[in-house]
Order: structure tokens, then C-alpha cells, then sequence
């Protein structure tokens, strides 16, 4: 199994998704502190391996760079236009009900928060491929900034 982390790294959130590359497919997906992104892959790693780290080029993406392990490959690429693309996608992969989809998307919020469905597009654009997204809509995991 191939994996890959994604990274839309921020000041004080980051999102994150850990992908399994031979089936096209996120296994996890998180939007966390940005203090607590090592403790994630920290314990991704512990699971199996992790091939590289696609790191979006934003907002904090420096610091966080020289903070991450030494043996782990990063990949640091081009992020710019991700959050329009992250509420497109957003979209796709969790289509509105009910009502809401009467609505034209456009006018459309997303319920969650965009930084872990960004990290996907980052790493969709990287591969030049869709990912699928089996589970629920990624939310914050830890305190509110």
C-alpha cells in the first residue's frame, strides 16, 4: 500500500488527509491545530509507512517544513486557487440534500470546514487524478482558534 499525507498547512489550522495511493482512496482526513500536525503523522506513521508528504506552499508552510522528519520525503508545491477549488469539490464529494440541493452551488456553504478537502485537491492536483473520499465530511478535531 502506498501512502501519502497531504498538507494545506495554515497559522493556526492546517488540514491534513492520509491517502492510500494503490487504491486512489483517503483513508483519514483531519483539520487539526497546527501545533498538533506532527502528533498526527507521528501516529499515521506508527501504522504503516508513508511514502512523502505533499506539502501545499501557504501560509506557514516554511516553518512546518523544517519541523518535519528528516527521513520523510516532502513534495512542496503550488497551492494557490485551492480554497475555491476545495468548495467545488467539497461538493462532489458530499452533494447537498434536501432542500440544499434545489440551490445553485455557487450560493452553497459548505457545513465543514474546507482545509482537509484543500489538502485533497493539493494532492489530486499533484497526482493529476481524483481521489475518492468514502467516509464523512472531515471536521475540526481539537480546540477552535
Amino acid at each position: 500500500m502506498n501512502r501519502i499525507v497531504s498538507v494545506d498547512p495554515g497559522r493556526n489550522k492546517c488540514g491534513l488527509v492520509l491517502v492510500d495511493c494503490t487504491r486512489d482512496c483517503v483513508i483519514e482526513g483531519h483539520v487539526v491545530a497546527t501545533e498538533s500536525v506532527l502528533d498526527t503523522l507521528q501516529c499515521w506513521r506508527q501504522d504503516a509507512p508513508i511514502e512523502c508528504l505533499v506539502l501545499g506552499n501557504g501560509t506557514a508552510s516554511n516553518s512546518l517544513r523544517h519541523q518535519l522528519p528528516e527521513d520523510l520525503p516532502v513534495r512542496v508545491v503550488d497551492e494557490r486557487g485551492t480554497t475555491l477549488q476545495a468548495r467545488k469539490r467539497y461538493w462532489q464529494l458530499w452533494p447537498p440534500r434536501g432542500w440544499r440541493r434545489l440551490m445553485p452551488r455557487g450560493l452553497l456553504l459548505p457545513p465543514s470546514e474546507l482545509d482537509a478537502v484543500a489538502a485533497l485537491v493539493i494532492l489530486e492536483s499533484e497526482l493529476g487524478r481524483k481521489i475518492l473520499w468514502p467516509g464523512p465530511a472531515p471536521l475540526r478535531n481539537g480546540p477552535s482558534q
